[in-house]
């Protein structure tokens, strides 16, 4: 069989049960942008995100045969992507004596020169990172289930519909955690900015 990105998805997942590596290319090629740009979303770093999305297709070589198919193929990888994302995170926090520092948003080095180059003023420039350091540090302060579905919202742009998918709740679920999140970063950066 000749094996095509024109694939059905059963198809694809059926010949990764069996542990074919033409499909697995295939399954690769068709997710990775996704997973790369999921794992991004927590971790802030290219290559760590490159690192995690590596991790991410192992795992998903090795555990396929487990696959219930009760979610989508893209859906049961951004659990997998998530979930080794916040792993690294606490991996990496554990390292540090002070506190978490996850980068959260889209702003990489590259970025922010792109950004230094927009604003004139040097005085609006340096609030700008302040401001953003200031929500990235929020951000790793909320409760783990919070911080997944606004990263997940915010900057993978997903609907609720498709976090509560990823994280295997219900959509009114995700309502509210998006809710207490927003309400707990508005509280944390109210008391910084006055």
């Amino acid at each position: 069989m000749e094996y095509t990105d024109f694939m059905t998805e059963s198809e694809l997942i059926q010949n990764l049960k069996q542990q074919n590596e033409e499909a697995f290319s295939v399954l690769v090629k068709q997710y990775q942008d996704q997973v790369v740009n999921t794992c991004f979303g927590f971790v802030h770093d290219k290559e760590d995100a490159r690192d995690l999305a590596q991790e991410v297709f192992v795992e998903v070589y090795h555990s396929i045969r487990k696959f219930r198919e009760e979610s989508g193929l893209g859906t049961w990888l951004y659990r997998i992507a998530v979930n080794k994302s916040l792993d690294f995170i606490l991996r990496k926090n554990r390292k540090k004596r002070f506190g978490i520092h996850m980068r959260v948003g889209k702003l990489d080095a590259t970025d922010q020169v792109d950004l230094a180059a927009r604003v004139d003023n040097p005085h609006a420039q340096l609030e700008e990172k302040e401001r953003f350091v200031l929500l990235r540090e929020a951000i790793a302060r909320l409760p783990k289930n919070q911080r997944i579905a606004i990263t997940l919202q915010k900057f993978e742009e997903c609907p609720s519909a498709k976090i509560a998918e990823i994280m295997n709740t219900s959509v009114a679920a995700v309502e509210s955690l998006l809710h207490r999140a927003k309400a707990n970063l508005y509280q944390q950066l109210e008391k910084r900015l006055r």
